[in-house]
């Protein structure tokens, strides 16, 4: 079932759950993502970056909508990581529920202005858009959004400015998380004293990026402090890979992906449905 964002994160924010956000780069994962949601009970969200609408095409988006429209499960079908206008306007046109405009990396005014524009236009539509203040770091083999190597926290005070201006739905935060795996930096500690902070000066809610890697009793706080979806992506994928590996290993010469896929999705699934836990979003479908 096709939701747009601000009617689905309502609930969560509501209820003191989060919804994952998972980022997709084949059909492989859209069904371990709608197959695990269906069998926790929880709501959720494929999002693509635009690395992604790369490599799949924008046609990918059609049966994204059809696979989304056979479940009763609530979902939201989102742009990740929209660099500017046209990626956002290329979500809209494309079917997309929910875009994000991430202008983080721009100074304060231009951030302001892009993200204005955006939202005038998705508005106007009824699709619903996230934005970003702050920077979430990145490590080396990711390649998701305007990651960098030192995080600028976001500012609280800066919070309440930019959403009065902007007129955002939700809003991404830079508390510590990073993109991608830790293993090559030090692993975060989340600012949750910082996130209190944001939340007290905004009554929308919060997204929190980077979602791999973290300390399981650190996210389960986050989402009593206004933070309504997670983002997942490396985790994910990794399990899906691995399995991969795994496959072509013990068989070199299979070639069929019923030989080499099922077994694969079946891992990334297994780890999307701990995270459907983790997040608290388990049989939280009900609420809708």
């Amino acid at each position: 079932m096709l939701y747009n964002m601000v009617d689905l994160l309502k609930v969560a924010y509501e209820n003191n759950f989060a919804v994952g956000s998972y980022n997709v780069a084949n059909s492989e994962f859209v069904e371990a993502i709608i197959a695990a949601a269906e069998k926790k009970n929880a709501p959720a969200i494929i999002q693509i970056h635009p690395n992604e609408l790369g490599l799949l095409g924008e046609d990918f988006i059609a049966y994204v909508r059809q696979a989304v429209a056979k479940t009763k499960i609530p979902m939201v079908i989102h742009v990740d990581h929209g660099a500017d206008l046209e990626d956002c306007m290329k979500g809209i046109h494309n079917g997309y529920t929910s875009v994000m405009i991430d202008a983080s990396a721009k100074p304060w005014a231009e951030n302001i202005a892009i993200t204005k524009k955006v939202v005038e236009a998705a508005h106007t539509v009824g699709v619903s858009v996230e934005a970003e203040l702050g920077t979430i770091g990145s490590n080396e083999l990711s390649s998701e959004g305007n990651g960098v190597n030192t995080i600028m926290y976001t500012d609280p005070e800066d919070v309440k400015k930019f959403v009065a201006e902007t007129g955002v739905d939700t809003l991404a935060v830079a508390i510590g998380t990073r993109h991608g795996h830790y293993s090559h930096v030090e692993k975060p500690e989340l600012r949750m004293d910082l996130l209190e902070k944001i939340h007290e000066a905004v009554d929308i809610p919060l997204v929190l990026h980077g979602g791999s890697d973290n300390k399981d009793e650190e996210i389960r706080k986050t989402y009593y402090h206004g933070v309504a979806k997670i983002n997942l992506s490396t985790d994910m994928k990794t399990a899906f890979f691995k399995q991969l590996r795994q496959n072509l290993a013990d068989n070199p010469e299979a070639y069929e992906p019923d030989q080499l896929f099922p077994s694969a999705r079946q891992a990334a699934q297994d780890l999307i449905e701990s995270k459907m836990d983790l997040f608290n979003s388990t049989d939280k479908a009900d609420l809708y």
